[in-house]
């Protein structure tokens, strides 16, 4: 089989090893994971970051960290088994689901793509620690990323922020812009609500100022 040319940017996050933390393009997941999962993440955001370097990126919308039911499994931001498809058609792309079973939807990612579903710019999606950093002895749970952490997701921020030269950051929520540290300031930033724990109305209304959406019928705005 021939190798996978991959971008530069995404082969320096496939190299990078956390204690309690799953490189969604270097390990396989024995419990969701096809056999060749990780060399399918990984070749999935190289063309993800080609097509975006290549384009006019408005924004990068950035999270805190990769979830067990959302950018673990599928390794993009803010982006569930669900929206896969949606996400790379965004860029002209297509690509296979790179976990067993039924799909698994995360709830942040549902009102994240309700958004980008209502807008055409270019939006690329990450997060301050592009891993997935979980609890030990349990890898399908969640924790903030640590200081170790956070430094190599500010070098990889710096880095994807030259590659895309995006007109301004978008935080969702107070952890993402706070964990922004030393990058808060060298380019354009806004801060929004995250929308779990109740704060999906909140982040429905700044998006939608922000991106000048018109407001959606109760029934459209309804979810869960």
């Amino acid at each position: 089989m021939t190798e996978v040319k991959l971008h530069s940017f995404v082969k320096r996050v496939a190299a990078q090893q956390f204690e309690n933390c799953f490189n969604p393009y270097a390990d396989r997941c024995p419990v969701h994971d096809f056999i060749d999962a990780p060399a399918k993440r990984a070749k999935t955001l190289s063309r993800l970051v080609e097509r975006a370097e290549a384009s006019e990126v408005d924004a990068i919308w950035i999270g805190r960290d990769l979830g067990y039911r959302g950018g673990r499994r599928t390794g993009l931001a803010l982006t569930d088994d669900i929206h896969i498809a949606e996400h790379l058609a965004r860029w002209g792309l297509t690509a296979k689901r790179p976990t067993v079973g039924e799909a698994v939807a995360e709830r942040t990612a549902a009102v994240i793509w309700q958004m980008l579903s209502q807008m055409q710019s270019n939006v690329f999606l990450w997060n301050v620690f592009p891993l997935h950093p979980h609890e030990p002895g349990n890898p399908f749970s969640n924790r903030q990323h640590n200081a170790a952490e956070r430094r190599f997701g500010e070098d990889a921020l710096a880095a994807l922020i030259e590659l895309l030269n995006p007109k301004r950051i978008v935080c969702i929520g107070n952890d993402a812009y706070n964990s922004l540290g030393r990058l808060r300031g060298s380019i354009p930033t806004i801060a929004v609500r995250h929308p779990s724990y109740g704060g999906q109305t909140q982040f429905v209304a700044q998006i939608s100022e922000l991106y000048e959406i018109e407001p959606q019928s109760r029934n459209q705005r309804a979810l869960f």
